[in-house]
């Protein structure tokens, strides 16, 4: 399967996911993004169309330890992460959003470590 039949049917699986799920002001949804060298997470109000927070492997926070870790370990920085940055925003709920992944290795790693952070799914 070439590239851009997989990320068609990521778009497609995504697209099925997104009609079925919408953030609010008192539930916002909890999107993550998953490429090959890193991870992004996001919480976004789809009522206002804003993003309320964010947090990634990108992050100067998580960056510099980063080094020597997996991309599962990672993944579960950036969950704790985004959670403690919701958690300041005053969310405590979230409706999670997998992006078009299988909820399996790094997305489900960043899952459980935004729960352990406080975020309730």
């Amino acid at each position: 399967m070439s590239k851009d039949v997989a990320r068609a049917r990521r778009y497609k699986r995504h697209a099925r996911v997104r009609a079925k799920i919408s953030g609010t002001a008192e539930r916002p949804r909890l999107c993550v993004y998953r490429s090959l060298q890193h991870i992004y997470a996001q919480v976004i109000d789809d009522t206002r169309s804003c993003t309320l927070v964010s947090a990634s492997t990108v992050d100067p926070e998580i960056a510099r330890n980063t080094d020597a870790k997996q991309k599962s370990d990672q993944a579960e920085m950036v969950g704790l992460l985004v959670a403690k940055r919701a958690l300041e925003a005053g969310i405590t709920q979230v409706v999670f959003d997998r992006g078009g992944y299988k909820y399996h290795g790094r997305v489900k790693t960043l899952a459980d470590g935004a729960r352990k952070g406080g975020i309730k799914f």
